[in-house]
């Protein structure tokens, strides 16, 4: 079971194979808690999270398109949506987070974070897209897609208009892609 593909874990899960399904967790809990907990803040939190997400994923699975991205981007944008919306609910979204994103000495802890929610490997190109960023573009895109923070939240937060805010959200989206090489339709 343990030799076999993402998308052939994830088929057997959604069919209710209780070995698929245990693979399948196995195989990706490390990087689903990782994430939650990167974005809640809080253990207990992560960890409902994660079996939120994981119930979301047998849920949905015949919606997965590997057009569209691998089984494990697919999982943690479910994570990531989850969570969210968990800190969102809960109105516990911390201010100290946001502070932490605006300064440089967060991305001196990036791989360590990339490690816990994807493969070193697979994250290095992001990272090093991410650093390339003006610091005012790579805050933005950090906030609203890691901490889940709106435009108008960022502007609050970075006391910017909000159509500076949202700029500077497009603008960090267009050259992360332009500088990964990404194509859009």
């Amino acid at each position: 079971m343990w030799d076999a593909s993402d998308e052939a874990l994830l088929a057997g899960f959604a069919t209710g194979d209780p070995d698929a399904a245990g693979a399948f967790v196995r195989r990706f809990q490390h990087r689903v808690i990782g994430l939650a907990s990167l974005i809640t803040h809080d253990a207990a939190d992560a960890e409902e999270v994660a079996q939120d997400a994981f119930v979301r994923a047998w849920r949905y699975a015949a919606s997965y398109d590997p057009r569209r991205g691998s089984v494990p981007s697919w999982l943690l944008g479910i994570v990531r949506n989850v969570a969210i919306d968990r800190v969102r609910v809960s109105g516990r979204r911390k201010e100290t987070a946001f502070d932490d994103v605006t300064t440089d000495r967060w991305l001196e802890h990036l791989p360590d974070t990339a490690e816990t929610i994807a493969d070193r490997d697979a994250a290095a190109p992001v990272l090093t897209a991410l650093r390339a960023l003006p610091a005012e573009q790579r805050e933005a895109l950090v906030a609203v897609t890691l901490y889940g923070l709106t435009a108008r939240e960022l502007s609050e937060a970075t006391h910017v208009p909000l159509g500076t805010a949202k700029t500077r959200i497009r603008l960090g989206l267009r050259r992360l892609r332009d500088h990964l090489g990404v194509r859009t339709a």
